[in-house]
């Protein structure tokens, strides 16, 4: 076979190497993408099936507690994520514990909508 020849097939074999490493990057890239993004899911459903406690904001305030991905409880929360049966013990043992009235963790305890708060001005009627 002539020099000419090899040469042209030796450049074809290269330029349809480079077109299945374009093929392959852009499958990586892809599945790069498909696994950040399941997970991203993971950490949204884990931080769903937990809660957090926001500390007083007042010296006389209580604590809040919030669904793990309440927005209000991650501004102002510990961002410890804190376990079913570790809540439940927490709400028994302290009864001034407030709940969020926005992502309403309650129901994801199992427990009673907690009533309306007296405000402190009128606990010292």
């Amino acid at each position: 076979m002539p020099t000419s020849e090899r040469l042209q097939m030796h450049r074809a074999v290269r330029d349809w190497l480079k077109w299945q490493l374009r093929q392959e990057e852009q499958t990586i890239h892809a599945l790069e993408r498909r696994e950040a993004e399941e997970q991203r899911r993971r950490e949204v459903a884990r931080r769903e099936s937990r809660w957090v406690l926001q500390a007083a904001r007042a010296a006389e305030g209580h604590p809040i507690l919030h669904r793990g991905g309440c927005a209000l409880g991650a501004r102002g929360g510990t961002g410890e994520l804190l376990e079913r049966d570790d809540v439940v013990v927490m709400a028994e043992r302290h009864p001034d514990l407030e709940m969020c009235t926005v992502c309403a963790p309650w129901g994801s305890l199992g427990l009673t909508r907690p009533g309306p708060r007296a405000s402190t001005a009128e606990s010292d009627l």
